[in-house]
């Protein structure tokens, strides 16, 4: 088909790009735009831009941002690094395991993989209320371990098989204890997986909505995204200050991404190319 019309390729590519580029375009344009023009002209490059809308959100009385940015980064920062750290271990586990309990565990995991979030979400409240942990940080953070690491298993499964039995066999000769070859000898060579089950998990998990919304509750707690939600009233019309919160909840994510990107496709990769 391409053959034949040669042009259809660079207008899908267009068209695809516009898509994912109106949204990327109008966030940043708004955030510095003042909040009379957003409503009249909300396609319209901010001139002159202003930082109004910004320092209105950084200087809210209720504190909403800072607070559910506090929430967001220790949400997400202590979900990753004990799903790195589990995921990195099972899956070494599984790489180098041949026993039936092996088998039986990669089909529990991978079942997990198929099962969407709100489908488990009402049993996973009844049980974080019977362990009095529902409304409270360790509640999502708990509920995040539980429900990702199949997929930061899979991941580090993938990569720890292309890696060299012998490197290990090599350092049970020398003495070392199970423990030590992994964090000595396997865990410093994971850290292309390391980085891509980090960037997607924290994406992931700074970006959840419906989960912190119902298991933190209206009144406990909120992300940058449930903040977003209640800043926005019945008669909002504050545009200005949406869209700010909105521009603002990105950046650390963002800045995340950047610092580990180098590591991103070979983590991707080498699971798939090895083994």
């Amino acid at each position: 088909m391409t053959e034949r019309l040669p042009w259809l390729r660079p207008i899908v590519a267009l068209v695809l790009s516009a898509l994912f580029f109106v949204p990327l375009y109008l966030v940043p344009a708004n955030v510095f735009k003042p909040g009379d023009q957003i409503s009249a002209s909300p396609a319209s490059p901010p001139w002159p831009p202003t930082l109004d809308n910004i320092t209105a959100v950084l200087s809210r009385p209720d504190n909403l941002f800072w607070v559910s940015l506090a929430n967001s980064v220790i949400v997400t920062a202590v979900s990753v690094v004990v799903l790195t750290v589990l995921s990195a271990m099972l899956g070494h586990y599984l790489a180098r395991s041949r026993s039936p309990w092996a088998t039986a565990l990669t089909l529990v995991l991978l079942a997990g993989l198929m099962i969407p979030p709100q489908v488990i979400l009402i049993p996973v409240t009844e049980v974080l209320k019977a362990t009095e942990l529902m409304a409270t940080v360790p509640g999502l953070v708990l509920f995040n371990v539980g429900y990702y690491v199949p997929f930061g298993v899979f991941v580090f499964t993938g990569f720890i098989r292309g890696i060299p039995i012998e490197l290990e066999e090599a350092a049970f000769l020398d003495g070392a204890r199970r423990t030590q070859v992994f964090w000595r000898v396997v865990f410093p060579l994971l850290r292309p997986a390391s980085a891509s089950v980090l960037i997607f998990l924290g994406v992931w998990i700074w970006n959840d909505f419906i989960n912190p919304l119902v298991i933190l509750g209206p009144g406990r707690g909120t992300t940058v995204t449930t903040g977003v939600y209640r800043s926005i009233g019945q008669y909002q019309t504050d545009f200005g200050s949406v869209f700010a919160l909105m521009f603002l909840a990105t950046l650390p994510v963002l800045v995340f991404y950047l610092a580990l990107q180098k590591h991103f496709v070979k983590g991707l990769t080498g699971g798939a190319t090895k083994g």
